[in-house]
């Protein structure tokens, strides 16, 4: 796999991962935004907002858009995939301490 989807596919599970353990199981860009970096992710917003709609497309997570904000909620074929007992081309499988 190329470096590139590599890290695409590492910072979307990031994201899944970062909604299974919201309240709610939703949360809206700007937090995802400023919670990436943490998981050594530093992108940009329109590369949130990227991820987030093919996430979508892919049935992870469904995404309400309240006037400008982005809210993403996981689904749970994206809890599924973030727990691993699914697979996603295009999203890193979870490994075993994660």
């Amino acid at each position: 796999m190329r470096f590139r989807a590599t890290l695409d596919a590492d910072r979307r599970l990031v994201i899944l991962q970062l909604l299974e353990n919201s309240s709610g199981y939703m949360a809206n860009e700007h937090l995802i935004y400023s919670a990436l970096p943490g998981f050594g992710h530093e992108v940009s917003m329109d590369r949130v907002r990227t991820d987030l709609a093919w996430l979508d497309e892919q049935g992870l997570v469904a995404l309400e858009r309240p006037g400008d904000v982005h809210l993403a909620r996981l689904t749970q074929r994206g809890m599924d995939v973030a727990a691993g007992r699914a697979r996603v081309d295009g999203v890193k499988r979870p490994g075993p301490e994660e």
